[in-house]
């Protein structure tokens, strides 16, 4: 999926704050919404119309970003276009923490994948405590386990042997747990 463009020419960008599906998802249904609320507000009397409903931060950051006015039809439409595109086409990264990552951090993970990786890329955040620290990550072909749990399961040969090398040894003429003298 290349950058989308505009009929001016411009690339639509997709703000960090929308990293899932998830987010696309609500987007989506959000944008309907309020396309339901315009066209109703169309054949309603004039005078009597309904305050028109707040949208949330990630749409406002969505149509300001792209310099969308969503009063506009043409520009409601191609923005949910392009939420559909996305939804349908864009790789999807799985990664799995052993607690809930900042915003802050997560923004961070969203911008190096979207420079990196892919322009439109998501991210789907798992939550796996039996990794104690570290991450997994996963695509639709690979896997990549960065967890500490994996590290020490890959050096247990090494971790035994240092362990081992540091349990104090019995004195003589101890008595051992076989029960018999030294």
């Amino acid at each position: 999926m290349a950058h989308e463009a505009r009929k001016d020419g411009s690339h639509l960008e997709l703000p960090v704050l929308i990293f899932g599906p998830v987010e696309i998802h609500r987007l989506q249904r959000e944008l309907e919404a309020l396309e339901e609320y315009l066209e109703q507000t169309a054949i309603r009397e004039p005078g009597k119309q309904a305050p028109l409903p707040r949208t949330s931060r990630l749409l406002e950051a969505l149509a300001g970003n792209n310099r969308f006015n969503l009063l506009v039809a043409d520009e409601r439409q191609e923005l949910a276009t392009f939420l559909k595109q996305i939804d349908h086409q864009a790789p999807v990264i799985h990664i799995s923490f052993a607690a809930d990552p900042s915003s802050a951090f997560m923004a961070k993970i969203v911008a190096w994948f979207r420079t990196n990786i892919h322009p439109y890329a998501l991210v789907q955040l798992g939550l796996q405590p039996t990794i104690a620290a570290g991450c997994i990550v996963r695509t639709s072909n690979k896997s990549f386990d960065f967890s500490l749990r994996h590290h020490f399961y890959d050096h247990r040969q090494l971790l035994l042997e240092a362990l081992g090398g540091a349990s104090p040894q019995p004195a003589q003429g101890a008595v051992t747990v076989t029960g018999r003298q030294t």
